[in-house]
């Protein structure tokens, strides 16, 4: 059965989608810790990050990058965190977090209640900025 990641990959569920490769797909967090949450998600199905196949590892994390620059330059933050949990969906992601401080990076902390067009309004943002930094 696929993924809840599957099917927003593959159109069947909406998503907030801020770039895609041939390896991957980067989109919105639903529940953000921050403003700009965004999931890197590879297009190949696997529970867990590192049972990736070499070459899809490194093209999923190389795509990583280009979001998370994308990201650094539109969102006011001091960093990008890196969080790979993968427990609430058996199908490996990488959360790219804006932070100001290490506390922005606590999962356990409540979720920003963003509506549908803030998100889309931030999603085209970071879009936006990652097709000026390919210029």
């Amino acid at each position: 059965m696929a993924s809840i990641f599957t099917k927003i990959m593959q159109g069947e569920i909406p998503c907030h989608k801020v770039a895609e490769s041939a390896h991957a797909m980067a989109f919105l967090d639903i529940r953000p810790l921050s403003k700009g949450h965004t999931l890197v998600v590879p297009k190949m199905e696997v529970d867990r990050l590192f049972d990736l196949p070499e070459n899809e590892f490194k093209s999923v994390w190389a795509f990583a990058h280009k979001v998370a620059k994308g990201m650094e330059a539109c969102i006011p933050c001091n960093r990008i965190g890196v969080a790979v949990l993968g427990f609430e969906v058996p199908h490996a992601h990488i959360h790219l977090v804006p932070l100001r401080t290490e506390g922005d990076l606590n999962f356990a902390r409540p979720k920003l209640q963003l509506t549908s067009a803030a998100l889309e309004e931030i999603a085209a943002e970071i879009a936006g900025s990652i097709e000026t930094l390919a210029s």
